[in-house]
């Protein structure tokens, strides 16, 4: 009797986890390299380049929707009121993230921008605790630990609260905890939040425009460009995160989100901001609070895969 298995053959899935990583690291490429692009935008305020973002990515989303057939994916959203309403809350999250984002680094604060999501996987964490009553493993409470007194030597060491880096990781997690449990894909979802959106950046825009405020069609032509791009660079990491995130498992997606901070970690260093022992100190506690907590997940992970062939 011929036993019959729906697995992928070996080869199959060697090659679904190749393309996977591909994917992935170009995702949390893009991503790292994202203040390149807006160092190039720094004369323009963090208002116009959001609403560029948030307008050209309509379009342009619309044209990945269409060619990936998910227009009735779309159109179940918009008919269904409840996830409707989490799409239209999970906007707003994810567009203040995006305002302090690039008003981070238009105003040189890269390195408070990469500690945000540095610190984000480890805010997931305490949210799973205050939200969803999950209990903490002892690795896991040591991470959040060693986190918190690193935001603390950074507070009381430049003087200055971090609230760029909290306010991008607190945002973030309410984003991703939002999308995590609407039930509509990560393209359609990007579509309709921007949608949403959209009537209020095309308002501001005119308003800017006619109040003769706007770099959009008064600069070079080079600089329009750029702002027309602001939507493409928006949209396309996050289709390349979805095709990753579809053929790896989620701890090696974990291990690759740091890839996007370190590269802004870098650039921040790069373009010379300063970094100071309370920066030092600070960082060094949360790489290992991730290192910590990365291990843990691993472990745990391993553990669980026992169980289930066993």
């Amino acid at each position: 009797m011929t036993n019959i298995s729906n697995k992928p053959a070996p080869g199959k899935d060697a090659s679904l986890v190749k393309e996977g990583l591909i994917f992935g690291v170009a995702a949390y490429t893009l991503w790292g390299a994202f203040p390149v692009f807006l160092k190039a935008l720094d004369d323009v305020s963090a208002m116009e380049i959001l609403a560029h973002r948030i307008i050209w990515s309509v379009p342009f989303g619309a044209v990945l929707i269409a060619l990936r057939k998910q227009w009735g994916e779309v159109a179940r959203a918009f008919t269904n009121r409840h996830v409707l309403i989490m799409l239209a809350i999970s906007a707003v999250a994810i567009s203040f993230n995006w305002l302090i984002y690039v008003w981070a680094v238009i105003n040189d604060r890269v390195l408070e921008a990469s500690l945000g999501y540095y610190i984000n996987p480890l805010m997931y964490v305490a949210a799973g605790v205050f939200i969803m009553g999950e209990k903490l493993r002892v690795a896991q409470i040591i991470a959040v630990a060693l986190a918190a007194l690193g935001v603390s030597v950074l507070t009381i060491g430049a003087g200055v609260f971090p609230w760029v880096s909290l306010g991008l990781a607190l945002l973030f997690t309410v984003y991703g905890y939002l999308r995590k449990t609407a039930p509509v894909g990560a393209m359609p979802g990007l579509f309709i939040e921007t949608t949403l959106l959209t009537p209020i950046a095309v308002i501001y825009l005119l308003w800017l425009m006619s109040a003769g405020g706007a770099v959009f069609l008064n600069q070079s032509g080079g600089k329009d460009a750029l702002l027309i791009l602001a939507g493409p660079v928006t949209v396309i990491p996050l289709v390349l995160f979805a095709l990753s995130a579809r053929r790896l498992n989620l701890t090696t997606v974990g291990f690759l989100q740091y890839i996007g901070p370190t590269l802004q970690f870098a650039l921040g260093i790069y373009y010379g901001e300063p970094f100071t022992t309370a920066h030092a100190i600070c960082f060094g506690l949360i790489w290992t609070a991730l290192a910590i907590f990365s291990f843990d997940a691993i472990r745990v992970n391993q553990k669980e895969r026992a169980i289930k062939s066993a």
